[in-house]
């Protein structure tokens, strides 16, 4: 498929990144500083630009058959993931690309209680911006009408892919930590597995 990508220079996106090239995709990616990332001829256009700038994006979803959107907030940053989420749907309502996996977080939503006890405290202080940035870009995804899958993981590493974890719908799923490049495998399963369009599963 060829496949549009946002958040491609985070450890998440760099992991979709590297497995969508191995698996045969081709991928559009905008960054805003393209030396962090690989590149290759053919299968990879970079995008200089930011995702808040609406030209920018339609040109990175332009001609594309889905959209992986894994956007994060930088250490010491204004959460982004709302405020970009917003400009990547309507270039896609705009031009008719309806098939979007999105990355936020176990702790989002109704799965508040899937998460440990400190996670909670964590995310009513130094999260908290973060997080309701995610929960507005959860709200705006819904509203969409796109064929969306949220995709929600646990604590993240910066381990191998392993394939050993566990992910689905069951509200029993608590958060444990996995690595981004195994939150990856589950995200490109995605583009051709309708079981969770329109859910939000968890993965961990």
């Amino acid at each position: 498929m060829k496949i549009a990508l946002f958040g491609a220079t985070g450890g998440t996106g760099q992991q979709v990144l590297t497995q969508a090239l191995e698996q045969g995709h081709t991928v559009q990616a905008l960054a805003r500083n393209p030396a962090n990332l690989k590149t290759e001829p053919g299968r990879l256009t970079v995008i200089v630009g930011d995702v808040l700038n609406p030209a920018q994006v339609a040109a990175c979803i332009e001609g594309t058959d889905a959209v992986i959107c894994v956007l994060g907030t930088r250490p010491g940053g204004a959460p982004i993931e709302a405020l970009g989420t917003a400009v990547i749907l309507g270039a896609m309502q705009a031009q008719g690309v309806r098939r979007l996996i999105a990355v936020t977080s176990m702790g989002v939503g109704d799965s508040k209680d899937q998460v440990p006890l400190f996670f909670k405290v964590l995310m009513q202080l130094a999260l908290k911006k973060v997080m309701a940035a995610k929960e507005e870009q959860e709200r705006l995804i819904r509203a969409s009408g796109l064929d969306w899958t949220i995709v929600r993981p646990g604590g993240l590493t910066d381990g191998p892919k392993t394939g050993n974890y566990r992910s689905g719908l069951d509200k029993s799923l608590t958060a444990a930590r996995l690595s981004r490049a195994d939150v990856a495998d589950f995200v490109l399963q995605q583009l051709g597995d309708a079981r969770f369009l329109h859910q939000t599963p968890a993965v961990t």
